[in-house]
């Protein structure tokens, strides 16, 4: 019978000791995780259903024309509109409104108000708006409602500015499920 050299029975006993604590390892450990996990989905938004008052359009057209477009809402839902969107901020003078639609086409939120509506109220809006890229106020002649709250085939008619569904209706739909383009901005266009 041969002998093998110590050091050479050292590595074999060594390399197999490591192949079994591998083998232990995945038998009590499980299947390992792949490489790349798909990110945990986020929390869903409040249910359209729960806000009470939201009315909802489909089928909505959204190419870019250069002639003029009669929206079937006033404010405009959705549609045709504008190659260029107006920058989400706050507006003293109304915006118009083929430009707008586009904004939300981007996921932007669209508040409009009544020309008379009493100034504090005007305020509690634009404290709304605050710093989020992705809203825009302005007033809205002979709109029937004192508010309106508007984005992308979706819009909630208010009273009041203090009205608890409208920040509802912020979280839910600033950049919302319903936005066609999500995250293209609603920067960097035209400030009316």
């Amino acid at each position: 019978m041969t002998s093998t050299p110590r050091s050479s029975r050292t590595f074999r006993a060594l390399g197999t000791g490591i192949a079994l604590l591998a083998l232990a390892g995945t038998v009590s450990c499980g299947t390992p995780a792949p490489a790349s996990t798909p990110p945990v989905p986020a929390a869903p938004q409040a249910s359209a259903a729960q806000i009470e008052g939201v009315k909802f359009y489909s089928n909505l057209t959204s190419e870019h024309v250069t002639t003029p477009v009669t929206y079937d809402q006033s404010p405009g839902v959705g549609g045709n509109h504008s190659a260029r969107w107006t920058s989400c901020g706050i507006y003293t003078t109304p915006v118009q409104e083929m430009q707008a639609v586009h904004s939300m086409e981007h996921g932007a939120v669209w508040l409009t108000y009544r020309p008379d509506l009493p100034a504090d109220q005007i305020k509690t809006l634009a404290g709304l708006v605050g710093k989020n890229p992705y809203i825009l106020l302005s007033p809205y002649p002979d709109q029937a409602s004192p508010i309106t709250a508007t984005a992308w085939g979706v819009q909630l008619t208010l009273d009041s500015a203090s009205d608890t569904r409208l920040p509802a209706f912020l979280h839910t739909y600033v950049q919302g499920e319903q936005t066609p383009e999500p995250g293209a901005p609603c920067t960097g266009g035209v400030m009316n």
